[in-house]
C-alpha cells in the first residue's frame, strides 16, 4: 500500500480517537478518567504503529509529523503561560500573604524541596548499589560518543563559572529578558523579580496606601485573566497526552533500551520508592496518601508524557488549590520553586545513580560513607537552578559528576534511554513540588482539610 495512504489512515485513526475523547467530555466523564484513557490509548496506538512499520520508518515519522501538531502545540501553549503564571502567582501570593509568615513560608517550602532531594539521592545511590550497576564494560556507539562530546563541551562552559557566579546569576539584571524564558535560571530570576515587586507593594501600603491598593487590584485582575487562560489550556490535556504518548511509543528504540534495560529497571524502582516516600511523608503529617494520588493523577500523567515540570506548572497549581486544599500562596510558591529547586527525580535520583555507577571506574569505593555523604550533600545543593524542562537531568548530572570529580562520558552513553527514564523522573519532580506545598501549608495551618478529604 502506498505510504501516503498509510499516513492518511494513521492520522484519521488519531482524529477518530480525539473525537472519542471529545464525546467523553461532552458526556461529562471525569477529567482524570479521560486523561488516563488518553494515556492508555496513546500507548496502544503508538505501540501498534511501531510493531507494524518500525520505529524509524517513513510512515511512522511522517505520521508523527501530523500527530505531533496536537502534542507540540499543547506543550507550547503550556510553556507560553508558564512565565506569566509564575509572575502573577508569586506577586499575588506574597501581596496577599501576612508579611510575618512570608519568610517562614518560603523557608519551609525550600527546606522540604531540598530535604526530599537529599532523600532521593540516597534512594538513587542505594538502588544503584543493590542492582550492582556499574559503568565498567559498557560500550559507546557512534551516537553516544557524539552526545558525550557535546556534553563535555557543555561541561566546559559550565565550569567557566564559579559557584558564587552561578548564585549571583539567579538575580536578573534584565527581568524582562528572564521573562522570555532564556537561560537555565530564568524561572528563579522571575520568582525573585516578582518577589521584589510584591515586597515593595507591601512596603508601599504604609506610605502610599492608595497606590498600593491600586497596584494590588491590577495584579489581582492579571491573576484572574491568567488563571482563566490556564483553565482553557488545561481542558486540552487529554488530547495533548494522547499525541505525546503516541510519539513516545512509536519512535522509541526498544533495542537500545533493552541493551540498558537493567539501568531502566533500577531507575523505575528508585522512582517508585521515592513516590512511596512521598506517601509516607504525607501520612506523617496526617494527610491521606490515597487521596493525594487520586487527585494528583492527571498532573502526574501529564508530567509523565510531556517530560516538562515547567509545563505541568499550571495544572500543578490548580490541583493543589482546587483539589488538595492548599492555600493560594503556598500552592503558587511551591509549584513555581519546584520547577527549578529540589527536583527529586532529575536532580536527585538520576545524578546519584550515575555517580555510584562511575565511581568504581576511577578507583573509588561507591559504598564508602564519606563518598555517600558527600554525594548526597552535593546533589541536594546542586538541585538549585536545574531547569524544569526536558534535558534538565542531564545538566544536573553534569553538575554533580564534575563536582564529585567523576568523568561525564556515561551521560552520553545513556542518551538512547533518556526519554524513557525522563518520563518517570518528571512525574516524581512534580509530585515532590506538590508534597512541599502540602507539607508547608499543613505546618502553617493554611490547608483546607475538608477539600483535601472530599
Amino acid at each position: 500500500m502506498n505510504d501516503i495512504i498509510l499516513i492518511i489512515l494513521n492520522v484519521l485513526i488519531f482524529i477518530g480517537i480525539i473525537y472519542g475523547l471529545f464525546l467523553m467530555q461532552k458526556k461529562h466523564i471525569s477529567f482524570t478518567k479521560r486523561v488516563f484513557l488518553a494515556l492508555v490509548g496513546g500507548i496502544i496506538f503508538g505501540g501498534i504503529l511501531q510493531l507494524i512499520y518500525g520505529a524509524g520508518s517513513d510512515v511512522v515519522m511522517k505520521s508523527n509529523t501530523w500527530i505531533s501538531i496536537v502534542g507540540s502545540a499543547y506543550v507550547r501553549l503550556l510553556k507560553m503561560i508558564v512565565i506569566p503564571l509564575i509572575f502573577v502567582a508569586i506577586t499575588s501570593a506574597i501581596i496577599n500573604q501576612n508579611s510575618k509568615n512570608l519568610g517562614k513560608m518560603a523557608g519551609i517550602i525550600i527546606l522540604v524541596l531540598v530535604l526530599t532531594t537529599a532523600i532521593s539521592a540516597a534512594v538513587g545511590a542505594g538502588t544503584a548499589s543493590i542492582f550492582d550497576l556499574t559503568a565498567e564494560g559498557l560500550q559507546q556507539g557512534e551516537n553516544e560518543i557524539e552526545a558525550g562530546e557535546r556534553l563535555e563541551e557543555r561541561l566546559g562552559e559550565f565550569q567557566q563559572q564559579s559557584i558564587p557566579d552561578q548564585i549571583i546569576g539567579i538575580i536578573p539584571t534584565n527581568p524582562f529578558y528572564s521573562m522570555t524564558g532564556q537561560g537555565d535560571s530564568s524561572t528563579l530570576s522571575v520568582v525573585i523579580f516578582a518577589a521584589f515587586i510584591a515586597i515593595s507593594t507591601m512596603g508601599l501600603r504604609r506610605k502610599k496606601p492608595e497606590s498600593a491598593e491600586h497596584f494590588s487590584k491590577i495584579i489581582e485582575t492579571l491573576h484572574d485573566v491568567v488563571m482563566r487562560m490556564v483553565t482553557i489550556i488545561l481542558r486540552l490535556t487529554p488530547y495533548g497526552v494522547l499525541a505525546l504518548m503516541i510519539n513516545v511509543m512509536s519512535t522509541s528504540d526498544f533495542e537500545e533500551i533493552y541493551r540498558l534495560l537493567k539501568f531502566v529497571l533500577a531507575s523505575y524502582v528508585a522512582l517508585i520508592l521515592m513516590m512511596i516516600i512521598h506517601f509516607i511523608i504525607l501520612a506523617i503529617f496526617g494527610l491521606n496518601p490515597i487521596k493525594f494520588i487520586k487527585k494528583s493523577a492527571p498532573v502526574l500523567a501529564f508530567a509523565f508524557t510531556s517530560r516538562t515540570s515547567a509545563g505541568a506548572l499550571p495544572l500543578n497549581i490548580e490541583t493543589q488549590i482546587d483539589k488538595l486544599g492548599v492555600s493560594d500562596g503556598y500552592a503558587n510558591l511551591s509549584a513555581s520553586l519546584g520547577t527549578s529547586i529540589g527536583q527529586n527525580g532529575c536532580a536527585g535520583i538520576y545524578p546519584a545513580m550515575l555517580a555510584i555507577m562511575i565511581a568504581p571506574t576511577v578507583g573509588i569505593n561507591p559504598l564508602a560513607p564519606a563518598f555517600l555523604i558527600k554525594l548526597i550533600i552535593v546533589t541536594a545543593i546542586s538541585s538549585f537552578g536545574i531547569a524544569g524542562v526536558g534535558g534538565g537531568a542531564t545538566f544536573a548530572a553534569l553538575v554533580v559528576l564534575s563536582t564529585m570529580g567523576l568523568p561525564v562520558g556515561l551521560v552520553g552513553l545513556l542518551i538512547a534511554i533518556e526519554p524513557l527514564i525522563d518520563m518517570g523522573r518528571t512525574a516524581i519532580n512534580v509530585s515532590g513540588s506538590m508534597v512541599s506545598g502540602l507539607v508547608s501549608s499543613k505546618l502553617m495551618n493554611n490547608i483546607n482539610i475538608k477539600i483535601y478529604n472530599e
